[in-house]
Order: structure tokens, then C-alpha cells, then sequence
């Protein structure tokens, strides 16, 4: 795990960003995908998509983006 990751990982409690970041944190310590999807109790589809995110647009790319559609209540 990265230093920076673990930093991000240990001082968020925003669990929609949490789950990437352990995604991206097991994938650079070497678990596969599948190992990080039974461990996290999630879809490997999301696992997948969390890791690819991170390769391609880094931490910044995990963030929450704007969400679309109705607002809430």
C-alpha cells in the first residue's frame, strides 16, 4: 500500500471512496482481482472498474464525481 493511499484510506469515512481506494491499495500489493472482490465483498465488475479508473486518471480519478438527474429531498 502506498503511503499516499493509506493516508487518503485512513482519513475519509465516505465509504463511496473508501471501497475504490482499498480496490487500488490490494491491486498495487499484488492480490488479483478476484482476491480483492471476495475480500471487499463486492463485484468484481466494480473491482475492475475501480482499478482500471485508478491506471488511467490516478487518485483523482476515484473521487466522487456530480451526480446527474433529480436532487434529493
Amino acid at each position: 500500500m502506498t503511503q499516499e493511499l493509506s493516508k487518503i484510506i485512513n482519513s475519509t469515512s465516505d465509504a463511496r471512496l473508501k471501497l475504490p481506494l482499498l480496490a487500488a491499495s490490494h491491486f498495487l500489493d499484488g492480490k488479483n482481482r478476484t482476491q480483492i472482490s471476495e475480500y471487499l465483498k463486492v463485484s468484481r465488475t466494480s473491482v475492475n472498474s475501480s482499478i482500471q479508473t485508478y491506471l488511467i486518471q490516478g487518485i483523482s480519478g476515484l473521487k466522487e464525481k456530480k451526480h446527474t438527474g433529480r436532487p434529493r429531498d
